[in-house]
């Protein structure tokens, strides 16, 4: 059945009819129309040639995730830059929610590695996210046309599957943007980038987002790198090839996760039971999380990013440049901080490297649109600072009108409780419709409702207020100052052949 081409639904005025029907429609001319419309308006919007269309396929009927069996008609396709996407409109009809006419167009986090678009990341983006059309909003979602780093390019992609989405459906009432983790970062770029007043996007939602950008978002991760150097000494070890450490990995390593996890657990014990750790190890595993403040849960996963997302920045994206610096940082809270902060590898950024990632990946607060935030206090992975640094952007811009955010009792990176999003959804949505701003208490107190429906919990801290981002992690010199990238640098950064992290 996922191989069978469908007739297009009609535009949002017209209710679908039932997704098995249209199942048994044979391949028609204008399913083929409108996914070379799509194509071709997908090429337009990079200036691509007219034969990057030959590249897109579909949108063509495909199996729902299990979370939406019955309940919406979902379809996947590639676009013209090689991106799998994942489409999905709520079915309606015997009792099932119908479609409200609204979007939701969705950026994953990550950023997942590998030279290809990921078939499936789109499709489990939206079993995940269930609770969207479950709320009655179509979705739509780019797996990236690759994987590595590249803020704008994700942002570019997520353009472009909702302009799918437009070519076969028509434009939606309203359209709001998603992102969660690094997608957090992606979605508030294209906010930026293509939510004007007036533009295709009516607001925003971030959940969990790396808020803080690029140049400044990994500095924590950075010093887990050399902290962790510092005491175990053996990624890399004194027999192996030399690097230097903001490489992450030197380019041709064969090292894998699990490899790594085997270094980590030797030097640390960080996953065994205390009383199984040697005192060497416990006392390793105490000053690398005291230092950096990453919590031991998630020490693995933060190393993992800091050897091999570092390594495809350095090497794949920026040509063997380094964007990262640790001078003058002073590392404290270990046993002996004198001869740690002696010790330490050091190193600065090279100028040409920080601008192209800052550009990139950086925000400048210029928002035209609401933005509700949503952060788990305890989240391990994005510090809830982030959302501190993007108040302070928005605030450098003049733009903090625009911005809500709400915090909740929370301890996970990469799930928040249904009934919280689909709050976030309604309060986002009302305030589009209305004009009225809510707030972090009227957001916690409409949530009881939607629990009541999933049951999930609603954990919100109205009277929360996180601490400045330098509060969390070392400020590198001007890390002080929001925005990171002012819209006047990001505009002269603009002029400048083959700025930034090309696509």
């Amino acid at each position: 059945m996922s191989s069978t081409r469908s007739t297009a639904p009609r535009p949002w005025t017209t209710p679908l009819g039932p997704p098995r029907a249209r199942l048994r429609t044979p391949a028609l001319t204008r399913t083929a129309s409108t996914a070379a419309a799509a194509a071709l308006a997908l090429g337009a919007l990079t200036g691509a040639p007219a034969s990057a269309a030959d590249r897109a396929s579909g949108p063509v009927v495909a199996a729902c995730p299990a979370a939406l069996a019955g309940k919406a008609t979902c379809y996947t396709g590639t676009d013209s830059h090689g991106a799998h996407y994942a489409l999905a409109v709520p079915a309606g009809g015997n009792g099932r929610t119908p479609w409200n006419g609204k979007l939701v167009v969705h950026a994953h986090g990550g950023p997942d590695l590998g030279d290809a678009s990921d078939p499936a990341r789109s499709v489990d983006d939206l079993g995940r996210w269930a609770v969207v059309v479950d709320q009655g909003y179509a979705w739509a979602g780019s797996s990236y046309r690759r994987g590595g780093y590249g803020t704008r390019m994700a942002a570019e992609d997520t353009e472009s599957v909702r302009r799918v989405f437009v070519a076969t459906f028509g434009r939606p009432r309203r359209t709001y943007v998603h992102g969660q983790s690094w997608g957090g970062d992606v979605a508030a770029k294209v906010v930026e980038t293509y939510g004007r007043a007036g533009g295709p996007y009516d607001g925003a939602l971030l959940t969990n987002g790396v808020l803080g950008g690029g140049s400044r978002g990994y500095d924590y991760r950075v010093d887990l790198r050399v902290v962790y150097q510092y005491y175990c000494r053996n990624h890399p070890r004194p027999t192996e090839q030399r690097y230097p450490l903001w490489q992450g990995l030197h380019a041709d390593s064969t090292m894998t996760a699990t490899g790594l996890r085997a270094r980590l657990r030797e030097c640390t014990g960080f996953d065994a039971a205390p009383g199984d750790r040697t005192a060497l190890q416990q006392r390793n595993l105490d000053d690398v999380l005291a230092v950096t403040r990453i919590p031991e849960r998630t020490l693995e996963s933060h190393l993992r990013f800091a050897t091999f997302t570092f390594r495809d920045i350095v090497h794949t994206r920026l040509g063997d440049r380094n964007p990262f610096g640790n001078k003058g940082v002073v590392y404290s809270g270990s046993h002996d901080d004198a001869a740690l902060n002696a010790g330490v590898e050091r190193f600065g950024p090279d100028p040409s490297a920080a601008r192209d990632l800052s550009y990139d990946s950086d925000l400048t607060g210029r928002v035209d649109i609401p933005v509700l935030t949503m952060h788990a206090i305890d989240d391990p992975t994005a510090f809830v600072e982030h959302e501190a640094a993007y108040r302070a952007t928005l605030e450098g811009a003049g733009r903090q009108r625009n911005l809500v955010q709400t915090f909740t009792d929370e301890h996970e990176h990469s799930e928040l409780s249904n009934a919280e999003y689909a709050n976030s959804l309604a309060s986002l949505d009302s305030w589009v419709r209305t004009g009225r701003k809510p707030t972090a208490r009227s957001v916690a107190a409409s949530c009881p409702a939607f629990d009541r429906v999933y049951g999930t919990g609603c954990f919100y801290q109205s009277a929360f207020h996180p601490a400045p981002y330098a509060s969390r992690v070392n400020a590198r010199p001007g890390g002080l100052r929001w925005p990171a990238m002012s819209a006047a640098r990001e505009r002269a950064w603009s002029r400048i052949p083959g700025v930034g992290i090309a696509p």
